[in-house]
């Protein structure tokens, strides 16, 4: 008899640069594995308003072209209106506007159900500390 259950798990990440791309699909995926969920849904956000979570193809040339079309659209540059508060990172905001916040992917069969070149990227745009990802999983198990 299958039951309903539900499963949440945080990921820290801290990266290098203040702008980064993070590929998570492998944690992801253990997640949903120790989650013991065989029909659900996996639910990944960013718990900061600086960063993005999306699903794109794994391939450098792509994701430098993510990049420049963010910085295309929300260049760096200290005229924004959000510097007055002293921060200096208004582009970060508005890039993470363009990216998706947050995103869920289907399980099947105990496992994440992407298609063959989907992977789960973390976007950060502020970087250079502790940020924190929230994975919440709902579903049945078996």
């Amino acid at each position: 008899m299958a039951t309903m259950k539900s499963h949440t798990a945080y990921l820290t990440l801290n990266t290098k640069e203040r702008y980064e791309m993070v590929h998570l699909t492998p944690e992801i995926e253990d997640i949903v594995h120790e989650s013991g969920i065989d029909d659900g849904l996996c639910f990944v956000s960013p718990m900061h308003i600086t960063a993005a979570i999306y699903v794109n193809d794994h391939e450098d040339g792509l994701l430098e072209d993510i990049s420049q079309w963010l910085e295309n659209i929300a260049p760096r540059w200290p005229g924004y209106k959000h510097h007055h508060t002293g921060e200096d990172n208004g582009d970060a905001h508005l890039k993470s506007l363009l990216l998706h916040h947050e995103t869920t992917l289907p399980i099947t069969k105990g496992r994440l159900d992407l298609g063959p070149w989907q992977r789960i990227f973390y976007a950060e745009f502020d970087g250079r500390r502790d940020k924190r990802v929230i994975v919440k999983i709902l579903g049945l198990t078996k």
